[in-house]
């Protein structure tokens, strides 16, 4: 094939060179994977994708929690409720894992809601301002603090604004340091 020196080849669509160890009969599976993939790359990036999630994993790790505090709540006779005179053993464990089940659901919700609205404000600013920095989670952090504490009055909802913007800068501080390298 004679080409120009430092030019990109050109290839018709579909016609591409096959990655090392593909064979023309499975070029057909190649670019059925490769269409799902561009399908999974742009769920993933969108922002109901991310709102989801974190709405999930929120909640997952808000049930957890109230799970491992509830079992300690148990470990002290003074402090548990007593439960009703005359009832069995079966009775009284169905009532206690009802009760650290209403914890979780409720601890859950909880930490749900805050990670989901976190995630959608945040992803919501980074896909206008088209910029992926540290302004995008302050500022995601201010909005979602001051809704979350909307109810206790304009003083409270600014002060929650400051308060989640500046855990959500440190977080992110956190996650975005560079690591020494080990050579």
């Amino acid at each position: 094939m004679n080409s120009l020196p430092l030019v990109a080849p050109i290839f018709p669509a579909g016609r591409e060179p096959l990655p090392p160890g593909f064979s023309e009969e499975e070029r057909e599976q190649l670019l059925q994977a490769q269409k799902y993939q561009g399908y999974m790359t742009a769920g993933m990036e969108s922002c109901v994708a991310k709102t989801v999630i974190a709405g999930g994993g929120g909640f997952a790790i808000g049930a957890f929690f109230s799970l491992m505090s509830s079992s300690f709540a148990y470990e002290d006779p003074l402090l548990r409720p007593q439960p009703p005179a005359g009832q069995s053993m079966q009775q009284k464990a169905s009532e206690i894992f009802k009760e650290m089940g209403r914890g979780m659901w409720r601890s859950g919700k909880g930490f749900g809601k805050v990670g989901a609205l976190f995630a959608g404000i945040e992803c919501v600013f980074e896909s206008y301002r088209a910029r992926n920095d540290m302004v995008n989670p302050i500022a995601a952090g201010f909005v979602a603090g001051g809704v979350l504490a909307r109810n206790s009055g304009p003083k409270a909802a600014f002060g929650g604004g400051l308060a989640f913007a500046a855990f959500s800068a440190a977080i992110d501080l956190f996650l975005r340091r560079e690591t020494p390298d080990d050579d």
